[in-house]
């Protein structure tokens, strides 16, 4: 019995002393709360598929009393938004290209006399398929505002949706996704390398001897950056010959733009994962903010929920976020088959990231010292 209390005293002497260990320090308990709630805070807002803002253009060649009726019920559930009102079939490209709207209504000359004649008059909707499940969500919400006013009117006349989905003509969730992964894939282990570069030798203590080397921080940054840039490059290019030769998604861009796009998103990846690095003493710490931060780069990036969706401080907060413009990037090119024109304001915050995060590293490999 009473070597049972004394190796039950030891083992609660060992659990005092490591919790003493884990709170005592002001820096764990940061990484032990903040990480939690701010997360927690994510992905409450964040992380909903409840599809609470939806863009739409109209082409309403009718004009009549019905279609007015009918786009009323459409724009007072509060979800619709209308972006514009369009003249011509010809304007729907455009809308549809710069994500403006995320469905265009077309309602034909003949809809009011068809409904009149006791007929049925279809409805078309012109949906962005690059976004498969927002799409998917906001043609079953018209679909439910159209039944609920068919039922309404107590006559034999209906009105019936014919859908066509851009750029994902049968909205699978496949096609969203899968290309998206040619940047995330490649970037968490792209991130993941360069933050534990600096780290692995001040933990192993040659990082002070690379410093009195003749070497310049340049140097060592460009040393440090290329096998990462590398191995993401790679990890990027067997990605997307999975999704185009195994899973036979078909691309509609540049193969050249796509790397472009790619590689200064894998950069912009170098960069922070280079500043965790310099500024971590030991591998545990770089694998730990690692981890952190990838979390948020990921749940407000627009991969799984739209950002269109998310409460404006967010969508403010996307915009230094380059996981966000590097899946915008890669699905545009992909599926839609966009120029450079078309996604060059991409490029700036991917730019932005990597001018602001590769010169830090540098600085940092010079004056954090171990």
């Amino acid at each position: 019995m009473t070597r049972l209390i004394v190796y039950i005293s030891q083992v609660l002497s060992l659990i005092r002393k490591e919790m003493l260990t884990l709170v005592k320090d002001p820096a764990n308990r940061t990484l032990l709360f903040v990480p939690a709630i701010m997360q927690a805070l994510l992905y409450g807002y964040g992380a909903t598929l409840d599809l609470t803002h939806a863009p739409y253009a109209v082409l309403d060649q009718s004009r009549g009393a019905a279609s007015t009726e009918l786009l009323a019920r459409l724009d007072g559930t509060g979800v619709f938004q209308r972006t514009a009102t369009l003249t011509s079939s010809s304007q729907i490209a455009a809308r549809i290209d710069s994500g403006e709207a995320l469905l265009v209504i077309s309602i034909p000359s003949d809809f009011e006399t068809r409904l009149a004649a006791g007929q049925e008059a279809p409805l078309q909707l012109i949906l962005d398929g690059r976004n498969s499940t927002t799409a998917s969500l906001a043609s079953a919400y018209v679909g439910a505002i159209v039944t609920s006013w068919n039922s309404t009117r107590g006559i034999s006349a209906q009105i019936t949706i014919e859908r066509r989905a851009w750029f994902n003509p049968n909205l699978e969730s496949r096609w969203n996704m899968m290309p998206a992964l040619i940047a995330t894939l490649s970037m968490i282990q792209t991130l993941m390398l360069a933050a534990l570069s600096v780290a692995r030798e001040r933990e192993q203590g040659t990082f002070d001897q690379l410093l009195v080397t003749p070497l310049t921080p340049l140097q060592i940054l460009i040393g440090k950056a290329v096998p990462s840039m590398l191995v993401g490059m790679l990890q990027s290019t067997l990605i997307f010959l999975i999704i185009r030769f195994w899973f036979q998604i078909p691309m509609n861009g540049s193969v050249w733009l796509l790397y472009l796009g790619v590689g200064m998103f894998t950069l912009a990846s170098i960069g922070i994962g280079l500043s965790i690095s310099a500024v971590s003493l030991t591998m545990q710490q770089a694998m730990l903010y690692t981890f952190i931060l990838l979390m948020p780069l990921m749940l407000l990036s627009g991969l799984l929920t739209p950002v269109r969706n998310m409460p404006e401080v967010l969508q403010v907060v996307t915009y230094i976020n380059p996981v966000r413009f590097g899946i915008d990037l890669v699905r545009r090119v992909y599926l839609e088959g966009a120029t450079f024109a078309d996604i060059a304001f991409n490029f700036v915050p991917l730019l932005a990231v990597g001018a602001v995060t590769l010169p830090l590293a540098a600085w940092l490999f010079r004056n954090r010292l171990s």
